[in-house]
């Protein structure tokens, strides 16, 4: 019974990363192309699928790599004190 857990739990692994590397925006992936993580993931199984969960997922869902804006307080963004 247990053996049969297993190998059930391996293949949702695999399905999950293969589903979810496929539905992630190229630029959210990490370390490698999209097209590089599906092989990975594709060829290597399990270990390519928890390779793809390690290293290649993005960090937080919906992220860039994008640097926040700074904000700027009223008293010296002079667009806004031009305004007044």
């Amino acid at each position: 019974m247990l053996d049969v857990l297993l190998v059930v739990g391996g293949i949702a692994i695999q399905l999950y990363a293969i589903f979810d590397c496929a539905k992630t925006n190229q630029e959210s992936v990490r370390n490698l192309p999209k097209w590089g993580w599906l092989l990975i993931v594709i060829i290597f199984g399990l270990f390519g699928s928890i390779a793809w969960l390690i290293a290649g997922r993005p960090r937080t869902p919906g992220t860039t790599n994008r640097r926040p804006t700074r904000l700027i307080p009223p008293d010296d963004n002079d667009d806004f004190l031009r305004k007044l």
